[in-house]
């Protein structure tokens, strides 16, 4: 297949879940069909980045593109805007770009590709754009989440009744508009079961095509060089997403005191590329507490762990990071929602809990015994060692999309 893949950004830094997913798949994706990257390149990315791209594709467009800062008087008017006169979410007409539609309708016209993969809904509105003629190919959508399902947790997670207003505002205009794409989409490609029978029960979907297991790159993360800190607990994810956000907020408020009143040598790892300043006001307000920001390579953080968390109380398809911390053999507690969509039994390979008190429980329980935390990951490393290679889950994206050519 001659594929042109449709993203917000490049890949590296490969500094999220989302971001790593798409790499990896495209990654072996590459080796058998020719893929056309096409993407914004934000104002003051590093040019290397665009030679990257190599390592995933074998043709990069990049539109030029300047991010509006959050705290910026532009950024407010953009809400406000958003708000007042657009019917969509903002982070879908956040990435809505002509020049990004000029580039899409002459590949779509000139390229020869096959098919076209949106990753992700936030590029989909360039799409909607063109002219309907000018949309000749056949159009899959990969879900990573269920946008809309993210927008409701945060509604339901949030006690500010401003906040909440506005989460539940995103999350009816996020309902309306990703039911809409996907409809207009030959196809959808899920993360998981869960969210492949969401979108087709919520949505009335009769185009799922399947979902697309998470991968983990075993053999990179099982060969970090191990020296655990025995109360070192570890948190991975972006801290510019909002259930990330909320989750190291709620832990440390909610969950992490009850540790600390146990296990006195705790300490907490937050490791995450832009961490807005709450959160970084949790390390300046607790010396155990420790607030990375970006960093090269998360293994030495893993290498250091005793324990991973995944406190989400919002959030959809699935976690990329447990299987990271499993496959460097560090046990995971997580909530349900965190662990969603992963094949994971509760006591075998992590432990499952909701509560703060039980969330706090288990940890103390991993810590105090080393011989339990050690069992446990053991057997979760194996799990990810044997099934979730992302060659595997490569060869099932191909698979799924080959269903939409004529």
């Amino acid at each position: 297949m001659n594929i042109l893949w449709l993203k917000t950004g490049p890949l590296h830094p490969l500094d999220s879940g989302g971001k790593l997913r798409t790499y990896n798949m495209l990654r072996h994706l590459s080796r058998q069909h020719q893929i056309t990257y096409l993407a914004h390149f934000p104002a003051g990315t590093e040019e290397s980045v665009q030679t990257l791209a190599d390592e995933y594709s074998s043709h990069h467009i990049w539109v030029p593109w300047r991010e509006v800062g959050k705290r910026s008087p532009v950024f407010a008017w953009d809400l406000l805007r958003n708000l007042c006169f657009s019917p969509r979410p903002y982070i879908i007409d956040k990435y809505y770009s002509e020049a990004y539609v000029d580039a899409l309708r002459h590949e779509i016209g000139h390229g020869g590709h096959d098919l076209v993969v949106c990753d992700f809904p936030a590029p989909s509105l360039n799409l909607l754009r063109l002219e309907r003629e000018a949309l000749s190919l056949p159009v899959v959508l990969f879900q990573h989440n269920v946008e809309a399902m993210i927008w409701w947790r945060l509604a339901e997670a949030v006690e500010n009744p401003l906040k909440r207003a506005y989460f539940e505002n995103q999350w009816q205009r996020m309902v309306r508009y990703e039911r809409a794409i996907c409809e207009f989409c030959d196809g959808v490609i899920a993360v998981s079961p869960e969210d492949a029978e969401t979108m087709r029960r919520e949505y009335a979907l009769e185009n799922v095509l399947g979902d697309v297991p998470t991968g983990v790159d075993a053999d990179y993360f099982h060969e970090v060089q191990r020296e655990r800190d025995p109360g070192s607990i570890v948190f991975l994810g972006s801290m510019d997403w909002m259930p990330n956000i909320d989750a190291v907020e709620w832990f440390v408020r909610e969950i992490y005191p009850g540790i600390a009143d146990r296990c006195p040598s705790a300490s907490l790892s937050i490791v995450g590329r832009k961490p807005p300043r709450r959160v970084e006001a949790l390390a300046e307000a607790d010396a155990s507490i420790r607030v990375t920001g970006t960093v090269a390579d998360v293994r030495p953080y893993l290498a250091e762990g005793s324990v991973c968390i995944v406190p989400l109380r919002a959030g959809g398809g699935t976690r990329i990071k447990i299987f990271e911390a499993m496959a460097a053999g560090l046990p995971v507690v997580s909530t349900r929602i965190g662990a969603e969509g992963l094949p994971l039994e509760d006591g075998v390979h992590c432990f499952l809990a909701d509560e703060p008190g039980q969330f706090a429980d288990r940890i103390v329980e991993l810590l105090r015994n080393p011989d339990r935390a050690r069992r446990m990951a053991e057997t979760a490393a194996e799990l990810v060692r044997r099934e979730f290679g992302w060659e595997r889950v490569a060869q099932i994206f191909g698979d799924l999309c080959q269903r939409v050519l004529p």
